[in-house]
């Protein structure tokens, strides 16, 4: 079977990678930082509660404008991402450090399809339950997988990340 890299640009550096990504949340962040400072929404209401022990408890819950802006975020972040895939495969973080997504088949740019099922894959775990943990699990499947270091968001793409 032939290497469906045969002709392609080469793999990305994982550090490119990662640097494009905290620029692409950076961006992504800076007008939800905005939304909420204007509106005063609240992801997350936190209690803090003292026992009769010295210990605390804090507990955590969804209010409404939370909600609200977890469902703003999910557009958001996985807008931005399928948006620029689509487009040329390239978000402003993998831009600015001369990467691109390719499809692992033929390197052409993806289609919306692959590149909405990749920006799902990559976000909404993280935005609905599990932020850090669900990024250490994208990082190590980036790190072991071989021979195209592919995360998860990308296997559900069937997409590489390349130099442009």
């Amino acid at each position: 079977m032939p290497d469906p890299l045969a002709g392609m640009p080469p793999l990305a550096d994982f550090g490119k990678r990662l640097g494009a990504r905290i620029i692409d949340v950076v961006i992504v962040l800076i007008p939800l930082f905005l939304i909420q400072l204007a509106f005063g929404t609240k992801r997350y209401t936190v209690e803090t509660n003292k026992g009769e022990d010295v210990s605390e408890v804090f507990t955590k819950s969804y209010s409404g404008s939370g909600l609200a802006m977890t469902l703003i975020s999910i557009l958001f972040f996985v807008g931005y991402d399928w948006w620029f895939t689509r487009k040329d495969g390239r978000t402003l973080g993998k831009k600015a450090l001369g990467l691109r997504v390719a499809m692992l088949n033929d390197g052409s740019v993806p289609q919306s399809g692959a590149a909405l099922g990749r920006a799902a894959m990559l976000w909404l775990p993280a935005l609905i339950c599990c932020p850090c943990l669900w990024q250490i699990v994208l990082i190590v499947s980036i790190l072991v997988d071989k021979p195209y270091k592919q995360g998860l968001h990308d296997k559900v793409g069937k997409t590489v990340v390349v130099t442009a």
